[in-house]
């Protein structure tokens, strides 16, 4: 059975890792206010950054698909690993040297199954690149020279290879504790007659990494002209590699992609090479297959939808390559960010270019780029008979809707009168009008409520403020979130969960039933049994405290969502600020009350019990004088 690891060594592990350091290696976090960061949720598709992390707190919550926790869970979540796979993982890169209860610390025996290939993988990384100096490597040291790169660009992507034996690597994996099943559920290697044999022999390596970087697969290049195999071979389909979820070269270019709001999508590894080494920092490639869904997502989770950022597409002029253009640009109504491409001369990849002119070249070659919808409206155009008016119309029933579907409206009109020109149409605003009436019925239709929603917000059209929101499934509690009393009591508790300080000690002094709505009379109690406001104010383990007091997964939700969740004001909150939320829901429970003893005194009725009556009266009576005082002297009636 696996040991357990020291409670000690999870703490350490938690205070160790930053949650915006974490997160940051997934998307691009950007100042929310208040302290707090905020991105395009990974766990759910979304035109706005409704992922907010607290960098103090170490929490994040997404306030669209109601996913919240700490690191630790958002590392069990966005790697679909077990709770003791993520603080391994961690705490290998905090060096935080992990202690099991059971039997000691026995390396592999403990480790998930996803921790172990990866593992596997980081191993044959380095074994792979110290083969690339074998006297056997020759041939893939002169194949890198030929394109120019030298000792140091091999180094800096990692590059290796795999010796020409049936089990080289293999039987180092073996060596290093890996099971032959392991060996082959990674794709490391593969069943042969007499057991397991290399998947990849005598080829040049480049291993693929994922947004995190760490090394999930492998491309491997055939060198010899007696290797029967494809000239690229992949890592196949494993537990931890998705060739439509990884981008090569992501690892090395998420930083300057945030950083610049631009993306260089290439075709091949050398391409990505090339491109880095000629400055072009940004380029990446798919791995083995065309780009798609996947990789849409892991960009724009990085370029965060931001109308100003830009993907550039670099195809060769061939035919193959005009298609693979054209299939990209099916895919630009998914992106926020402008798409546009770079044909490279002659049918030159970015390898090629930069061997033949030059690194500036290669640079040249991206900022001569073309809008994505100029390309697909050339070909669309050039494919009819302009001469003829049957030939024009039809040129531009097949046009117009990719002019309508330009995202800036501005361009969208220019580009309209420039259809005109391009078909030979004189009415110019016959055209224009045709676009509009597209782009509106478009937008009528909302895409299914895709592209267009982002749209609105990015116009300066705000999205429903989260309190409108109805809670997604059953993870939130129903609230009538319209109500003011409710409104308050959450600002008080995201107070005192994010600013105890300027709270308490009035706030521990309210009772649960100044709370009316039961979920957040529940997390008040969860902050009562974890000291109370006061505690919060001088101990940073407080909110870890308040999310382990919670009765279920639910309020623990809850917590995080309030813990994270930005405060009503512009302004950085202070006494003043906090007094208004303590009297408020004070006076909103001492108005309830007032209510309440109303209600009775009708049912009692002018036959009730003298005693009893004068009692009843006495305490509406005093109620009454309390909330008056709380109405004039705010915070220092409390």
């Amino acid at each position: 059975m696996a040991g357990r690891i020291n409670d000690d060594d999870v703490k350490a592990v938690r205070d160790a890792v930053p949650i915006d350091a974490v997160v940051s290696e997934y998307l691009q976090l950007r100042n929310a206010g208040g302290g707090n960061l905020k991105g395009l949720c990974p766990f759910h598709d979304e035109k706005s950054p409704s992922f907010h992390v607290s960098t103090a707190k170490g929490l994040y919550h997404c306030f669209g698909c109601q996913e919240g926790g700490d690191t630790v869970d958002f590392v069990m979540k966005i790697d679909h690993l077990s709770f003791a796979e993520t603080i391994e993982r961690l705490a290998s890169q905090a060096g935080i040297t992990l202690r099991y209860e059971e039997g000691g610390y026995t390396p592999g025996r403990q480790q998930g199954e996803r921790t172990r290939l990866v593992e596997a993988h980081k191993a044959a990384a380095q074994f792979y690149a110290e083969q690339l100096d074998s006297p056997e490597a020759e041939i893939a040291r002169k194949f890198l020279a030929e394109r120019g790169f030298d000792q140091a660009a091999a180094q800096h992507f990692g590059v290796g290879y795999s010796p020409a034996g049936w089990d080289h690597l293999t039987r180092f994996l073996r060596g290093r504790r890996f099971s032959d099943q392991e060996l082959v559920l990674s794709g490391l290697s593969q069943e042969g007659r007499r057991g397991p044999i290399d998947r990849f022999r005598g080829r040049l390596m480049w291993p693929i990494r994922d947004i995190a970087g760490e090394v999930v697969g492998f491309g491997a290049r055939k060198l010899r002209d007696d290797d029967n195999g494809p000239k690229y071979l992949n890592t196949p389909e494993t537990p931890i590699y998705r060739k439509s979820q990884v981008l090569y070269g992501i690892d090395l270019a998420k930083k300057e992609i945030a950083k610049t709001n631009r993306a260089v999508v290439v075709e091949g590894y050398t391409d990505v090479m090339a491109c880095h080494l000629s400055g072009v920092t940004t380029a990446i490639a798919t791995c083995g297959t065309s780009f798609g869904e996947g990789h849409i997502k892991i960009l724009r989770r990085l370029l965060m939808d931001n109308s100003g950022s830009e993907v550039v597409f670099t195809f060769d002029g061939d035919a193959a390559g005009q298609k693979a253009a054209l299939r990209a640009f099916e895919d630009d109504q998914k992106f926020a960010a402008e798409t546009s491409i770079a044909i490279t001369p002659g049918g030159m990849d970015p390898c090629d270019l930069r061997l033949a002119k030059g690194d500036q070249a290669v640079a040249d070659l991206v900022e001569a780029r073309t809008p994505l919808f100029e390309f697909a409206l050339r070909h669309v155009v050039s494919r009819h008979n302009l001469d003829t008016t049957v030939g024009r119309a039809a040129a531009l029933d097949e046009a117009a809707p990719i002019v309508a579907h330009i995202k800036n409206s501005s361009i969208q009109h220019e580009s309209a009168v420039q259809l005109a020109g391009m078909l030979g149409i004189l009415d110019t605003q016959f055209v224009v009008k045709r676009v509009s009436q597209l782009a509106r019925w478009a937008r009528e239709r909302g895409r299914d409520g895709g592209p267009e929603q982002g749209r609105q917000q990015r116009r300066g059209q705000a999205p429903a403020p989260v309190e409108a929101r109805p809670a997604p499934g059953p993870r939130g509690p129903a609230l009538n979130l319209r109500s003011p009393a409710h409104r308050v009591e959450r600002e008080l508790l995201k107070l005192a969960l994010q600013r105890p300080d300027l709270v308490s000690p009035a706030f521990d002094a309210y009772g649960a039933d100044e709370f009316t709505a039961p979920p957040y009379a529940v997390v008040r109690q969860c902050i009562e049994d974890a000291g109370g406001a006061a505690a919060g104010a001088a101990d940073q383990g407080f909110i870890p405290r308040v999310r382990e007091a919670a009765p279920d997964d639910t309020v623990r939700a809850m917590v995080t969502e309030l813990a994270v969740e930005p405060l009503h004001t512009r302004r950085d909150p202070d006494a003043a600020y906090a007094g208004v939320q303590l009297v408020a829901v004070r006076l909103a429970a001492v108005n309830q009350r007032v209510t309440e003893i109303r209600g009775t005194l009708q049912r009692l009725g002018p036959r009730a019990d003298p005693e009893h009556l004068a009692a009843v009266q006495n305490e509406l009576w005093v109620l009454q004088q309390y909330g008056q005082s709380l109405r004039e002297r705010g915070y220092a009636a409390l």
